[in-house]
């Protein structure tokens, strides 16, 4: 929605499991995409896929029954929306949302989509169901995916120059410019404690069950790299 900026001060926008969600899949995509390649680190690329799919379900629930501006219903727009809000950005006077405009809604959106797909591709990789296709897939999809987190992240510093506004602090404290009204007034501290403290104990879990590299495998495998 969007706000008078004149009449807008610094209110709490985003709680902090949306602030959790977001700052864990990006750490997870990246560390997976990084591992992808590597046998070595197969484990943990295995384990950061699995996190970026319990994510995605915490974000599709969180984002019929969360926060007012988490919810999809408050930020996804259509076609129209989001030519009005690319509009606006060029003629110099760009509309101000509280939450998320129409364009990276849209950006949002396709990267859950995208997400899903990548997971659920990697796990039929991973049990070996289908075949060569589904590699191919896989990696196209987890291209696509990087190409538009870059496109998001200079969309994010484009519109906060535009707008006067620091967006990666406000998704970092929860906090920028909107009028009073268009608060939450919760931030759900224990919700985005619990789901940080799910995701490390599966990280933990994960670690402690990884099988030991036998005693000569580890010799091959540096002196093959």
């Amino acid at each position: 929605m969007s706000t008078n900026t004149s009449t807008s001060m610094r209110i709490l926008v985003w709680d902090l499991p949306t602030r959790v969600f977001h700052w864990l899949l990006a750490l997870s995509f990246a560390g997976a995409y990084v591992t992808a390649e590597s046998e070595r680190w197969r484990l943990v690329h295995v384990t950061l896929g699995y996190t970026v799919g319990g994510l995605l379900v915490f974000r599709l629930l969180w984002g019929l029954v969360g926060t007012r501006h988490a919810r999809f219903a408050s930020f996804v727009r259509g076609p129209a929306a989001v030519l009005r809000y690319l509009g606006s950005l060029v003629a110099g006077r760009p509309e101000h949302h509280t939450g998320h405009n129409p364009a990276g809604a849209l950006a949002i959106v396709a990267l859950l989509a995208l997400g899903a797909v990548l997971v659920l591709s990697g796990w039929s990789i991973y049990h070996d169901i289908g075949g060569d296709w589904l590699e191919d897939l896989h990696e196209g999809v987890a291209g696509t995916m990087l190409a538009l987190v870059g496109l998001h992240v200079g969309a994010v510093l484009l519109s906060g120059w535009l707008h006067h506004e620091n967006l990666v602090r406000a998704m970092v404290s929860g906090r920028k410019q909107g009028a009073p009204q268009e608060g939450i007034r919760r931030a759900w501290r224990v919700l985005g404690v619990l789901l940080l403290l799910a995701v490390l104990a599966f990280w933990v879990q994960q670690w402690r069950s990884a099988p030991a590299p036998a005693a000569g495998a580890q010799y091959s495998e540096d002196y093959d790299d």
